[in-house]
């Protein structure tokens, strides 16, 4: 799953929940029902499991282009910058 695919893969959680939990809710009161309302949202958090959890190929619609090993043999990584230790210490009087 490549980073947009995520985000998106996020984005459908949120709404799904959101929806089945106000579906659920209204379910459940207009029946008086919370058994009804339970397994209706149950359902939805499974339903929605369902969509978002695997790597389905409408998440993959824009992969990473990664760099080929002899490529990056290339380009060495950047190095941390040495700290000096030559500061003087300031001495309260």
């Amino acid at each position: 799953m490549d980073w947009q695919g995520q985000k998106q893969a996020e984005l459908w959680m949120q709404i799904l929940l959101l929806v089945f939990s106000v579906v659920a809710l209204a379910t459940g009161y207009i029946i008086g029902s919370f058994r009804m309302m339970m397994l209706i949202y149950a359902g939805g958090v499974f339903f929605t499991t369902l969509l978002t959890v695997p790597n389905w190929p409408f998440f993959n619609r824009h992969p990473l282009k990664w760099l080929d090993p002899s490529e990056a043999e290339k380009h060495p990584k950047p190095q941390k910058a040495v700290v000096s230790k030559d500061k003087k210490k300031s001495s309260k009087k």
